[in-house]
């Protein structure tokens, strides 16, 4: 491939592979802040030289980050918490024909007992 000369600096061409979403929301976002998907690379390209590093963290995922890009902290503690009851088996499933129920005020037994039996348990969270 060829180099290109423009203004007394040497370019290249580089070829990558990228999922096609990620390409069209990287497009929209630097078009909004007024540069190119190649300035946008370059900048990155030149941050990391200057660092000589990464010019970002990066670091494994946690079971938390799945959830903290979508809720705020008190809902993802709630969701946690919620999956340590299943985990230690306070919990309770219902049909679909329960919830249904549910919406109009029928409670099934069963799950008032189970409210009472775990009150405690709840109540120490």
């Amino acid at each position: 491939m060829p180099n290109i000369t423009n203004n007394s600096v040497t370019t290249t061409n580089i070829n990558i592979r990228i999922d096609a979403n990620i390409k069209q929301e990287a497009e929209t976002l630097f078009e909004k802040l007024g540069i190119s998907l190649s300035g946008a690379i370059n900048i990155f390209f030149r941050q990391a030289i200057r660092l000589q590093a990464i010019p970002f963290e990066i670091k494994a995922k946690s079971p938390e980050d799945d959830y903290n890009d979508y809720f705020s902290p008190d809902v993802v503690k709630s969701i946690l918490k919620s999956a340590e009851h299943i985990k230690r088996g306070e919990s309770i499933t219902f049909t679909i024909e329960e919830l249904i129920a549910m919406e109009d005020g029928n409670i099934p037994q069963r799950a008032i007992d189970f409210m009472e039996s775990h009150k405690k348990a709840v109540n120490e969270d």
